[in-house]
């Protein structure tokens, strides 16, 4: 076993008699190895340091093993990162480095600088020339460290490419043709099956061979823009290979539905759903969360004036519409899963709080969704190409990634991606604290206890970060805080183009920040002057979210790098954790117990634990499930010398 260095022995026994010790302990023997490089590479002019990393590239491709390479590879960035961004890796960060380079999923705490730490694994992966991909949650955070951490790459000779939305196919190729290329999953899952389309018609002999004679721009776009997929590291890795896995991303083809019969039965649908009565006319499945129309309700649909375009349709398929806008009209909340804008829905991610851009829900219900809020009716379509996140990263050679929360998940992530997971000891011990939880009758009594701890942390001086599940519950505290003439700042999805300023003045003297889930912010909070003497950033939880990670995700915002700071969760009888993880005949017996209570109840605390544990296993299971599905399917069409990426039906 090797010998753990002397700076960082307190760290990896913080973890030390966990299954990943050993790891941890081996790789730990980079770091002394790594700083002995160190004296002799400072002298080195920034010519010669480019020689040298040269001299690495040539070895690598002349097919020296890259774990042979990664104490000078790794010496060589954290040279190049004191030189050109005057930040020196930590021993810690070494260690993250060496932990994703093996196939691993590093966690590392917020503010533990994970950025920086990428730049190691991505550095040795792209030595070999064949490419090394990061997937982070969107455009702009893809920019961003691209461009911080291109000095870096530079100095080193390695070329740096970003992938961006609405980017011409030149450009693509360009980027991916680069040493290392920064993008989002979708983006790159996107580019993947426009090359697969274009690889069948190149096959199938759709080629422009007069133009292919001429040359030019036009031919050159008719080549695909990806090479194979070699390396890639996933930032905010639970997030993406977890909460986004299943996410399919489709190309559509020629519509296969009449547009105007569609449109009107939706619209008709979302009119008359208000009419029908839950235990009279249909029947709501809660665990299912399904409708079904009851022998009244199928009569109602059949006395109610209809459209003349629903002539055409048979009476089942007029029950489904109805069932479905019903559906939409209990489940689909606007400003908390949706939001309107210029005339369209679009969806907010649940697990980031972010607008989920051009992603839009199956089966009718995104329809369902705009018939009720009267904007225009974007038929459904038939699919040219279908790929989930799941599949595209399962395609890679190599898969890493780096997050701040995943030890929960870590055994899904061993199952469905082969990756461990790695808790990496932080650079300075921790020492934010949690403050008792509170739990209430009602949410009204909730929403004033929380805005008494606000008023007084914000009397204190410090700065405040309120957390909520949605938007409609940002804007409730936003209110109740207007009226108590406090000055605030509302983080959620209307605003995100501010919102990387927004988080950075989040730790500064007396500022009071409401946000939205934090997931993939991004961007650190860092202590304006004068706030760690009286106690730091303070963190107020509103309410649990379906997956525990998401709250350590919040949570993890006070405390960084060994920062003093506090948190607190406030809880009610009718938060939906309770509804969605106990049943409705449970959440009903409640929520009658904290409409008769008039303050803070004990006792309680361990049924939101139970309730959110039960939720998070349920999506476990609904994963491995569609998991498995998605494997047949494929395996079938393969058989059947299909493409599964191809010759899915719509």
């Amino acid at each position: 076993m090797a010998t753990i260095p002397q700076g960082i022995t307190r760290n990896v026994q913080v973890v030390a008699g966990s299954p990943t010790a050993r790891l941890l302990a081996r790789w730990a023997g980079y770091v002394p190895a790594i700083g002995a490089r160190e004296p002799a590479l400072t002298e080195l002019s920034d010519f010669d340091l480019r020689k040298e990393s040269l001299s690495l590239r040539y070895r690598a491709r002349s097919g020296e093993s890259l774990d042979k390479l990664l104490v000078e590879a790794f010496a060589l960035v954290r040279e190049a990162g004191r030189r050109k961004l005057g930040m020196r890796h930590f021993d810690v960060q070494l260690l993250g480095g060496a932990s994703v380079h093996h196939r691993s999923i590093a966690e590392m705490q917020t503010g533990e600088g994970k950025t920086l730490t990428a730049t190691l694994p991505m550095y040795l992966a792209a030595l070999e020339g064949k490419g090394a991909h990061l997937a982070t949650v969107n455009d702009y955070l893809a920019k961003r460290d691209a461009d911080w951490m291109r000095p870096l790459y530079e100095a080193l000779g390695m070329s740096v490419g970003v992938i961006q939305g609405q980017q011409p196919q030149n450009d693509r190729r360009k980027a991916y043709a680069c040493d290392v290329t920064y993008g989002t999953a979708n983006e790159m899952g996107f580019d993947f099956l426009r090359d697969r389309l274009l690889k069948r018609r190149i096959d199938e002999g759709h080629r422009d061979l007069f133009g292919e004679m001429l040359g030019g721009e036009a031919v050159a776009s008719e080549k695909p823009v990806q090479r194979d997929l070699h390396y890639m590291l996933v930032d905010e890795a639970d997030s993406i290979l977890i909460d986004e896995a299943r996410t399919p991303l489709i190309i559509s083809a020629l519509p296969g539905e009449d547009e105007k019969i569609a449109s009107e039965a939706y619209s008709w649908a979302a009119e008359m759903a208000p009419r029908f009565e839950e235990d009279v006319h249909y029947e709501y499945d809660h665990k299912e969360r399904r409708v079904d129309l009851e022998l009244d309700g199928r009569r109602l649909v059949r006395e109610l004036p209809k459209p003349p375009a629903t002539d055409k349709l048979p009476l089942s398929t007029i029950y489904e519409y109805i069932e479905r806008a019903i559906k939409v009209k209990r489940e689909m909340i606007l400003d908390r899963h949706y939001v309107v804008r210029d005339g369209e829905i679009v969806i907010v991610d649940e697990f980031t709080g972010r607008l989920a851009e051009g992603r839009k829900w199956r089966a009718g219900i995104h329809q369902a969704v705009e018939a009720q809020e009267g904007v225009e009716v974007t038929f459904e379509t038939n699919q040219a190409a279908r790929i989930t996140i799941q599949d595209l990263f399962l395609r890679y050679e190599r898969l890493t990634g780096m997050t701040g929360t995943a030890s929960t998940s870590a055994r899904e992530l061993r199952k469905i991606y082969k990756v461990h997971v790695v808790p990496i000891p932080t650079n300075r011990p921790p020492i934010r604290k949690q403050l008792p939880t509170q739990v209430y009758g009602t949410a009204e009594q909730k929403w004033l206890a929380i805005v008494e701890d606000v008023v007084e942390q914000h009397q204190q001086g410090r700065p405040v970060l309120v957390g909520t599940r949605s938007i409609d519950k940002s804007e409730i505290v936003s209110r109740l805080l207007e009226a108590q003439g406090l000055e605030h700042t509302v983080l959620n999805a209307r605003h995100i183009a501010m919102e990387a300023e927004i988080v950075a003045h989040a730790g500064e003297m007396g500022k009071i920040t409401v946000a939205t889930n934090m997931a993939g912010r991004g961007t650190d909070i860092k202590l304006g002057p004068g706030v760690e003497e009286i106690g730091g950033l303070h963190v107020v939880c509103t309410e649990l979210h379906e997956s525990q990670r998401i709250d350590r995700q919040l949570i993890g915002r006070c405390g960084r790098q060994g920062d003093p700071g506090t948190y607190r969760q406030f809880l009610s009888l009718d938060d939906e954790i309770l509804l969605m993880g106990l049943g409705p005949k449970r959440y009903k017996s409640l929520m009658a117990t904290g409409e008769k209570s008039n303050g803070m109840l004990n006792g309680y605390e361990s049924l939101f634990r139970r309730a959110q544990h039960k939720v998070e296993r349920k999506h476990f299971r609904d994963r491995k499930v569609m998991l498995y599905f998605e494997k047949e399917r494929q395996k079938m069409q393969r058989q059947m010398s299909q493409d599964p990426y191809l010759d899915t039906a719509g």
